[in-house]
């Protein structure tokens, strides 16, 4: 049940772009895992595959690997990958700040 409401969210957050049409859309959401990938006429891509860990323990959590792109307001595309888990989400792009080493 997890999964399909993580999947749910995010197909929202893709078809929430009204000028944009869906051009691509794949999906396979099972019980213990799921991949799904979306592309819009507006150059946004997005794509995931996520799994349940430790099933059926008291420590049941779910591990989303996947990244994004889109084009910016200055016509340049971004990607971002992300892994998302117990340690939260974790994403890494070109663009974005990285904190200093201690």
């Amino acid at each position: 049940m997890k999964f399909v409401i993580v999947f749910a969210a995010l197909l929202a957050v893709a078809l929430a772009r009204p000028d944009a049409e869906i051009t691509r859309l794949d999906s396979d959401v099972q019980p213990e895992g799921f991949k799904f990938g979306v592309a819009t006429s507006d150059g946004f891509i997005h794509d995931a595959e996520g799994h349940l860990l430790n099933v059926g323990s008291d420590h049941e959590e779910i591990s989303v690997k996947g990244s994004y792109s889109f084009v910016g307001d200055d016509g340049q595309t971004y990607t971002v990958n992300y892994i998302a888990d117990a340690n939260g989400f974790q994403p890494q792009g070109a663009h974005l700040p990285v904190a200093p080493e201690a």
